[in-house]
């Protein structure tokens, strides 16, 4: 960095996301010379500077309100001068070692403080509490010891908080739970915290995500929690629980994801849940017992898992559980019952070659004939080639809806069921086809979540030709693809579209994330997805997004289930350009990092506008860059244009940016946030890429944020 001294009303130092830094030895010197007494903001993230913060950082502006400083190679302490900054409103930090100072209690108007992935050490300062304006607490993925402080009840603003993955001891202080504002999520998840959750717990009537899994928690549940009714995802698992579950589930039924998994809670599976909208159920490995409902998430194996309980009996003939009627007969009768048997079993011996011949000649006679129908697929109920010709009226040009990478899209409807659908017929002639149809099969067959594309039925027969025919019947979404909506021009028959709105773009990001997430880390295996883009993305009534064409897709086993690997298609690279990471392209096996890549393209390219395949994008210039070089002040400029005249209500929420004249203050920090988690999700090195969690968390602060602020 060039020597600053001499600019003596320096208000900003933007230089996030470049290829800055020399070494250890002079990479923050430059911070040295800052003698502005106007500086608010320093964001230097997502470079190569090495190196420790100087004491001298306390002699910096006292309007100082934003210091960004994550993603570099930094190092050592957190200097106590820090607490001399009392004008600061953001703190991010990464990669620091020792512990946090006391003097952290100073920033009075610290409203976000994220150190997450550091290597801290030691105690949580109590003086903590003094942060009464602090919206978002995070300190993932450190060593910090100890106990939570109880000083925390103090910071009665926090929406977030985040201790997880640290070495956090002792019991979880009842100050904790009156914590009123606390509404996104409260994640304690693997520490070593130990005894019960206090009854104060349900007091965070409010919470939509509590997280304690992973830590030495015991005895019962208090039945506070059921009054918990803003939950959506309840993660209790590998911890030592134990009681009736009934007391604390019963009024939560909002919950989309449970998890009560490894421990000792016993008692009934209680019927009420069938009547809850879970996407995910995990109830393995404890002591429940009696019989298994066979509703609801119940009727979805995939979702579900009961495994580890013994005493358990009925439910769907998948989950291999013992029948629960029981033998009451008396000696004689069994007597009875076994001559029964043997007759029965002597009349069928008897019948056997009759029954062997009859099939023969019936088979004899199929084959004379020219068989519509090869050998069934494992999971799916079949459809035939004739009715899907009825379906799609002999799959007319009126009926085409569109053409996928491997074959072409139309609308039908299903006579038996009266049902519109979409059919995706496989151009078997085009290299992968076949492979993918099988993909796409064995993918379907095992995932379920509100925003995945459901497949109804199959096809794998043989056309009125003789030629080999395989095609997938899904769920007909209304309102056709995001690429559509995103590019007018795109639309069918020309009829032209209104533009997505702010809010509509958000709700569909975080509908995809969702989903990703959910085929990362919460279905029986790991599936890779290996094309996010917007054409594969379809937009249902409501608008809401639904991540579809698995036919490149990848899976892995994983903790949760024991599938094996599915080899599926290997057709030169995988995904689309522009899309696909860089990684892919040098032969690099795929991974959920290549997800996030694809995903965080995805996401600048719903918010700008604009393809990573645009004219403008060559000579070394990309999507990823084009954005990055935007933040924090011109990110206006890069927005799609049809957004900037949004509409937004007065908030009480400070401004921490300027105001342009096209764009309120609160928008633009709500754009910077997106292009921010874009520009992460989308770093060329795979390790630098932001984690599935941390996005999907941050995208639903910032959805909490946009409904309060009124955005329309």
């Amino acid at each position: 960095m060039p020597t600053v001294e001499k600019l003596n009303w320096l208000q900003r130092i933007s230089a996030s996301i470049n290829y800055l830094g020399s070494g250890p030895q002079v990479d923050m010197k430059f911070l040295e010379s800052i003698n502005s007494t106007s500086l608010n903001l320093l964001a230097i993230g997502g470079n190569n500077f090495e190196g420790t913060l100087p004491e001298s950082i306390g002699n910096f502006s006292s309007q100082l309100s934003i210091m960004s400083m994550e993603y570099n190679r930094l190092s050592g302490n957190i200097p106590p001068s820090i607490g001399n900054l009392r004008g600061l409103e953001w703190l991010r930090i990464d990669k620091f070692t020792g512990s946090i100072p006391d003097t952290i209690g100073n920033l009075i108007k610290l409203k976000r403080f994220r150190a997450h992935m550091n290597k801290l050490t030691r105690n949580i300062p109590s003086t903590i509490g003094k942060l009464t304006e602090l919206i978002e607490l995070s300190l993932k993925g450190n060593n910090l010891q100890g106990s939570i402080p109880p000083s925390i009840r103090k910071c009665q603003n926090l929406l977030g908080i985040d201790l997880s993955q640290n070495d956090l001891s002792g019991i979880i202080p009842s100050q904790a739970f009156t914590i009123f504002s606390l509404s996104i999520y409260f994640d304690l998840s693997e520490n070593q915290l130990s005894g019960s959750l206090p009854e104060e717990i349900g007091k965070l009537n409010n919470l939509a995500k509590l997280d304690v899994h992973g830590n030495k928690l015991s005895g019962k549940i208090p039945s506070s929690l059921g009054r918990c009714t803003s939950l959506v995802e309840l993660q209790m698992q590998n911890n030592l629980f134990e009681g009736n579950i009934s007391s604390f589930l019963r009024s939560l039924n909002g919950l989309q994801y449970l998890d009560l998994s490894s421990n000792n809670f016993s008692g009934p599976v209680l019927t009420f849940l069938e009547k809850f909208q879970l996407q995910y159920l995990n109830l393995s490995f404890n002591n429940f017992e009696g019989e298994v409902p066979s509703k609801g998430v119940f009727l979805n194996t995939s979702a579900t898992s009961l495994k580890g309980n013994d005493k358990l009996c009925g439910g769907m003939s998948i989950l291999d559980l013992p029948s629960c009627s029981t033998s009451k007969g008396k000696h004689g009768s069994s007597i009875s019952r076994s001559v029964i048997i043997i007759v029965t079993c002597g009349i069928v011996a008897e019948l056997i070659p009759l029954v062997l011949l009859m099939t023969f000649y019936w088979l004899r006679r199929k084959k004379s004939e020219a068989p519509l129908e090869t050998p069934s697929i494992r999971g799916f109920q079949q459809v035939s080639y004739e009715d899907l010709v009825k379906a799609t009226d002999g799959f007319s040009s009126s009926n085409f809806i569109g053409m996928g990478g491997f074959g072409s899209v139309y609308k039908g409807n299903l006579a038996d069921e009266n049902k519109i659908v979409a059919v995706k017929v496989f151009n078997l002639k085009q290299r992968g086809a076949s492979k993918s149809f099988t993909a796409e099969c064995e993918v379907l067959k095992n995932i379920r979540h509100r925003n995945l594309v459901k497949i109804l039925t199959a096809c794998s027969s043989v056309d009125f030709q003789g030629n080999e025919f395989k095609a997938l019947v899904y769920e007909f979404m209304e309102n056709d693809s995001l690429e559509e909506w995103l590019h007018p021009y795109l639309a069918p028959n020309g009829t032209p579209r209104h533009g997505l709105t702010f809010v509509q773009r958000l709700n569909i990001a975080f509908d995809v994330a969702w989903a990703v997430d959910y085929l990362h880390h919460q279905c029986q295996m790991e599936v890779i997805h290996c094309d996010l883009k917007p054409s594969n993305i379809l937009l249902d009534a409501q608008m809401n997004g639904h991540v579809s064409d698995f036919g490149l897709a990848k899976i892995f086993p994983n903790a949760i289930g024991d599938l094996p690997v599915s080899q599926t298609s290997s057709i030169g690279l995988r995904g689309t350009i522009g899309y696909a990471p860089p990684e892919y392209g040098m032969g690099s096996e795929v991974s959920k990092d290549g997800d996030m890549y694809s995903y965080g393209v995805l996401l600048l390219e719903i918010f700008t506008g604009k393809r990573p395949t645009h004219d403008m994008f060559k000579d070394a210039l990309n999507l990823h860059d084009y954005c990055a070089a935007a933040l924090p002040e011109r990110v206006a400029e890069i927005a799609d244009q049809q957004l900037l005249f949004c509409e937004i209500e007065e908030s009480s929420i400070a401004d921490t940016l300027s105001t342009k004249k096209s764009i309120s203050a609160h928008a633009q920090e709500c754009f910077m946030m997106i292009f921010e988690i874009g520009v992460a999700c989308s770093a060329e090195l795979p390790r630098e890429r932001m984690k599935i969690s941390d996005m999907v968390r941050r995208l639903r602060s910032l959805k909490e944020r946009v409904n309060k602020m009124g955005f329309r």
